[in-house]
């Protein structure tokens, strides 16, 4: 690991420093080179499979497995990265004092980038991406259950690496995926300029309390539709069977489901029709008076299923829905469905989540669909990033001030 962070810190300098068209011509060849090894990685990718089978659900099975197309995705993500504007070495703002002096506010990479994550393989090759876009080296840190899918990556991204002038060791991938390794790159002072953990509520946790390096808290989405009584109920269980059963396995996907008791009765029915038997509906007391399901327990409207489970609860209005959001969301998504606009607006002035929808799935809440290219993390904090993690969100900023021998009074 010492041997990891010394030649982090070692090409920081020459990563910063890099053109956008070398930044781009390696992005390139890192995708072709994740097209042109696909064998490679589904072979790595089969013995994390083997390997899982009988310890994971099959929806987190399904979050592990890579296919021709998934990798395809990869590479796709990876160009659409390399078409981005640049975010390095722009101008944020300007402005020139009276005697002349002038101060620019100018942004500059990060510098050395570590990421935590669990058993997303495709997470490897976007933080690559971005990290190297942004003019940051990474050093990633994988889960266990990846590590072949994981390691297989960074060998072919750094193939394509050695194409070009860029030292390889602007891609890293710790090899021990203990958790002492974690709490290395956590402690990792004087190497790591920002920790970006990206797993589950216990990954974040642990960074956030043990980090002494600064650290971004990504990810934990416990995401709430609300059906108001205006809402069009043909939209709201279109929107409710995306945001819960397109991928149950994501942040973005819903976990609780807020229903008006002015309509629980007509609307609740239909909702169990839609979704047939693919989801458990974890129901309140309110609820279980229209439909059957599992009585919800005490820790369900606080739980991040991430599986075909959906906690279901009655409220009164747009006030109670707000309330419970507030008491019980982690601050990544949440949707309103209604035609009121006196209600949307309660909504999206009083809920505090990084992304609030009206009329619309919770699952748009992702870096490419947002336009940022592929994403680092979702943040769900306030200070310095919110929300999907693009390129900008890699960046910091200095003052660069130029003058013709003034001196302070």
């Amino acid at each position: 690991m010492k041997e990891m962070l010394e030649a982090a810190k070692a090409a920081k300098s020459r990563i910063a420093g890099l053109t956008a068209e070398e930044k781009n011509a390696a992005l390139n060849a890192m995708a072709d080179s994740l097209l042109m090894c696909e064998t490679a990685i589904l072979e790595a990718n089969a013995l994390d499979l083997e390997g899982a089978k009988g310890h994971m659900s099959d929806v987190m099975l399904d979050r592990l497995r890579l296919t021709p197309e998934r990798i395809a995705s990869m590479a796709k993500g990876i160009r659409e990265v390399a078409a981005l504007p640049d975010p390095v070495g722009l101008t944020l703002e300007s402005h020139t004092r009276q005697d002349g002096l002038k101060i620019d506010k100018v942004s500059v990479p990060m510098g050395v980038i570590a990421i935590i994550y669990e058993s997303r393989p495709n997470v490897t090759s976007d933080a690559a991406a971005l990290a190297l876009k942004s003019g940051n080296v990474c050093i990633l840190r994988g889960g266990k259950e990846a590590f072949h899918s994981a390691n297989a990556i960074v060998n072919v991204l750094r193939m394509g690496l050695q194409s070009t002038d860029i030292p390889v060791t602007a891609v890293n991938l710790v090899q021990d995926t203990s958790r002492d390794s974690a709490l290395a790159l956590m402690t990792a002072d004087g190497y790591v300029d920002l920790l970006i953990p990206r797993g589950g509520a216990g990954l974040i946790n642990a960074c956030v309390r043990n980090a002494t390096v600064p650290c971004i808290a990504t990810g934990t989405g416990i995401c709430h539709v609300y059906v108001e009584k205006t809402a069009d109920q043909e939209m709201a269980l279109n929107i409710i069977e995306n945001a819960k059963t397109s991928r149950p396995s994501v942040c973005n996907a819903e976990e609780v489901l807020l229903v008006d008791k002015a309509i629980a009765a007509e609307f609740l029915p239909k909702l169990r029709k839609r979704l047939g038997n693919k989801v458990e509906l974890r129901l309140d007391k309110e609820a279980e008076k229209y439909i059957p399901g599992t009585p919800a327990g005490e820790k369900d409207f606080d739980t991040e299923f991430l599986d075909y489970i959906l906690a279901v609860k009655c409220v009164e209005d747009v006030r109670e829905a707000v309330a419970h959001i507030s008491a019980h969301s982690t601050g990544h998504s949440e949707a309103i469905i209604t035609t009121d606009p006196v209600a949307e607006r309660y909504f999206t002035a009083n809920v505090d989540s990084a992304a609030v929808y009206v009329n619309a799935s919770t699952r748009f809440t992702d870096g490419g669909e947002f336009g940022l290219g592929c994403e680092m993390g979702i943040s769900t904090q306030k200070l310095h990033a919110r929300g999907p993690m693009g390129l900008r969100e890699l960046t910091t900023y200095k003052y660069i001030i130029h003058g013709n021998g003034q001196v302070r009074v």
